[in-house]
């Protein structure tokens, strides 16, 4: 039976975290997006996000984030939330799921711990700014 069950490939969809701006905190912070770079609308898009990892040798976890979107257009992008300073030495992941005509996608994206980083940036694309991308 699981031969006959068909998960399909994600293309064209990622998450990229870029530096901007905040006027609350008054310095930079990474914000996560996502980008749909295909020639298909996302629909009923669902952003699960959390993260885990080992501070001082102990493993330390967030509270489960969730964000929906009624649809994604075709080239385009949504920001999805801030990442705190102090989650940058975690695994921050976000897992998406969404549908294309009737079939459901989904893939879990994870920015590494410490890989959110200026010097590790590159140009995200429909952004057109520096960011550290996940495929």
């Amino acid at each position: 039976m699981k031969k006959d069950i068909i998960i399909p490939e994600v293309e064209n969809v990622f998450l990229a975290a870029v530096q901007e701006w905040s006027d609350d905190f008054m310095e930079k912070v990474w914000y996560a997006y996502l980008i749909n770079d295909s020639d298909f609308n996302l629909d009923s898009v669902m952003v699960v996000s959390k993260a885990f990892g080992t501070i001082d040798g102990e493993m330390k976890k967030t509270s489960i984030l969730r964000h929906a979107f009624v649809e994604v257009p075709a080239v385009s992008v949504v920001k999805i939330e801030m990442i705190e300073k102090s989650l940058l030495v975690m695994n921050n992941e976000f897992m998406v799921t969404f549908f294309i005509g009737n079939t459901l996608y989904d893939k879990k994206f994870i920015f590494k711990a410490n890989s959110l980083d200026e010097n590790k940036t590159e140009e995200v694309p429909i952004l057109f700014v520096e960011g550290v991308m996940v495929k």
